[in-house]
């Protein structure tokens, strides 16, 4: 009688776990409508894996998870590695071939159009724009950091009389001649980091603008030398209507993020009377990440026409569910509303991940929707065009 066990090694048939994808979804280029650059040397691969910090990104936790599953799966080879090589290893040869190769191999295998870069977090030390699109054989385009331009300014000596002519003035100075040398397509906002998304929708006046600049710059310097924490929802606003008077794409933080923000005022609806109050103006508003509001952005980029949304840095944070969590935003968003990002930060393999699982989890929706005759083939090619780079390209006119 059997007692359950089985006799010799388990063989696993590897084209089951892992459906190939779907052709015209493996060769599309993707726009990367946001992302970071790279770092420029070295990098602990551990410490970068996901959006925990201290103590909590150590003693190998990042990688018991599933982003660290998938990490360990699909990494390993493109530095010439088995498949599941331990951590220690690959680190070792990631170490020994140095930032610039490693850059060249992750980037280059992502089948990058064109990216969309945030260069308002950490910039020293990454790759600009121009630099991070060379390895990836892409265009570069960059997205300003409302909350930059206004920590410029404090450092640079701004008061609170007349912050608000002068941040309008370095705002459009900074659109229409960046210092990273590539054309900027939009702006973003980081107010859920700050102050959560429940935000007025009304403009705030000049006056008001005074006032809460008053508040900030009078909380004076930190430790560092470093302006005061920017934590004002007025400053937050006007930043925004800022941004919507020079005709920008305004993306914002949702959801998921490191222990900076509190999560539960990180929900999109929360955002609801300020997307009532800018739609006039006509801009397009993108909903960065989402998780686990996936399905509220959803909702929204239905409902308001000027509003899309992604699913971002989950979708390596994920791993393998990145399929179920995929399909689980296109529930109810708009498939002319729903965008490619990485949201890769510091390693090039984020960028790979990202562009690999999202390759593998539109491929798997699009699967199911052909068994079950619920498109055409044409439609799914045309489904593909979309989501990977049409509505990028429409959100944020870029060239092509």
């Amino acid at each position: 009688m059997s007692d359950g066990r089985t006799e010799g090694p388990v063989q696993l048939v590897t084209e089951r776990v892992v459906p190939p994808l779907l052709p015209f979804v493996a060769a599309q280029p993707l726009t990367d409508h946001h992302c970071h650059g790279v770092l420029r040397s070295g990098g602990d691969v551990e410490a970068l894996l996901n959006e925990a910090d201290g103590a909590a990104a150590g003693g190998g936790l990042a990688f018991d998870s599933l982003a660290g599953l998938a990490f360990r799966r699909w990494c390993p080879p493109l530095l010439d590695l088995p498949v599941h090589a331990p951590a220690e290893d690959y680190q070792a040869r990631r170490d020994a071939l140095g930032a610039a190769e490693v850059a060249r191999r992750f980037l280059g295998a992502c089948g990058l159009g064109a990216l969309c870069m945030d260069t308002g977090y950490a910039p020293g030390g990454l790759l600009s724009p121009a630099e991070t699109a060379g390895f990836a054989g892409a265009a570069a385009y960059e997205i300003v950091r409302l909350e930059q331009v206004a920590e410029s300014l404090a450092t640079e000596g701004a008061g609170p009389a007349g912050f608000a002519d002068a941040y309008r003035a370095a705002l459009a100075e900074r659109v229409a001649s960046p210092a990273s040398g590539v054309p900027v397509v939009g702006v973003k906002s980081i107010a859920a980091y700050r102050v959560g998304l429940a935000l007025d929708g009304r403009r705030p006046s000049d006056a008001e603008v005074t006032a809460a600049a008053g508040r900030w710059l009078g909380a004076g310097e930190t430790a560092s030398g470093a302006p005061p924490r920017l934590a004002d929802e007025t400053l937050h606003r006007f930043f925004i209507w800022s941004g919507a008077d020079l005709g920008q794409p305004i993306q914002f933080h949702v959801g998921y993020g490191d222990r900076d923000i509190d999560l539960h005022r990180c929900n999109p609806l929360l955002l609801t009377d300020l997307l009532r109050a800018l739609e006039p103006a006509g801009v397009p508003v993108m909903l960065l990440h989402n998780y686990p509001y996936h399905r509220e952005a959803g909702y929204l980029a239905q409902v308001f026409p000027h509003v899309y949304a992604d699913l971002g840095l989950a979708t390596h944070n994920v791993g393998s569910r990145a399929p179920a969590v995929l399909s689980e935003a296109l529930e109810m968003a708009p498939l002319r509303k729903f965008l490619f990002s990485s949201d890769a930060f510091g390693l090039p393999e984020l960028y790979y991940l990202g562009a690999l699982l999202f390759r593998q989890g539109l491929s798997r929706f699009l699967q199911a929707r052909l068994v079950v005759d619920d498109m055409s083939y044409d439609d799914a090619e045309r489904i593909t065009r979309l989501i990977a780079t049409d509505n990028a390209r429409r959100a944020y006119r870029l060239p092509g």
